[in-house]
């Protein structure tokens, strides 16, 4: 049985909690790192600077967690890069990593203007567990995708 506050999910506990404790770096032209239910002043200062209000941190790597290898993962993250440009979607590369670096870390990108519909979208076809979405208050958010 789910707890009340707890949402219902295929996502195994430990994972939740990694999710919740990584470091979602952004190389925006001033690099920043995101953490889940922190807000950010300096992704508040890149919306400004690009007449954002709202991003998602995505990753094409490792499908529901199962590790891939280092090319299977690059051609997912080149695949997932053209149908941004595709888009005419502005990103910056990033890379997502645990402190404890028991997980390898994975290629990802943040993408301006990215509304919670359309990044939930993206990582379902890529096969994601979750997504780090932000919206205008900048403040990043755990979105559980199974």
């Amino acid at each position: 049985m789910t707890a009340p506050n707890q949402p219902k999910t295929a996502i195994g506990q430990s994972t939740l909690q990694a999710y919740l404790e990584t470091d979602y770096c952004v190389a925006a032209p001033s690099p920043f790192i995101l953490r889940v239910g922190v807000a950010n002043d300096s992704l508040a200062a890149l919306y400004q600077r690009f007449r954002a209000d709202c991003g998602a941190f995505i990753t094409a790597c490792n499908p529901h967690s199962q590790k891939l290898g280092d090319e299977v993962n690059a051609a997912r993250q080149a695949a997932l890069a053209q149908e941004l440009n595709q888009h005419k979607l502005s990103f910056f590369d990033g890379i997502g990593k645990h402190p404890s670096g028991d997980w390898p870390a994975e290629p990802s990108y943040f993408v301006l203007g990215l509304s919670l519909e359309a990044a939930k979208s993206l990582g379902m076809r890529y096969d994601q567990n979750a997504i780090v979405w932000c919206g205008a208050d900048a403040l990043p958010e755990l979105v559980l995708l199974r």
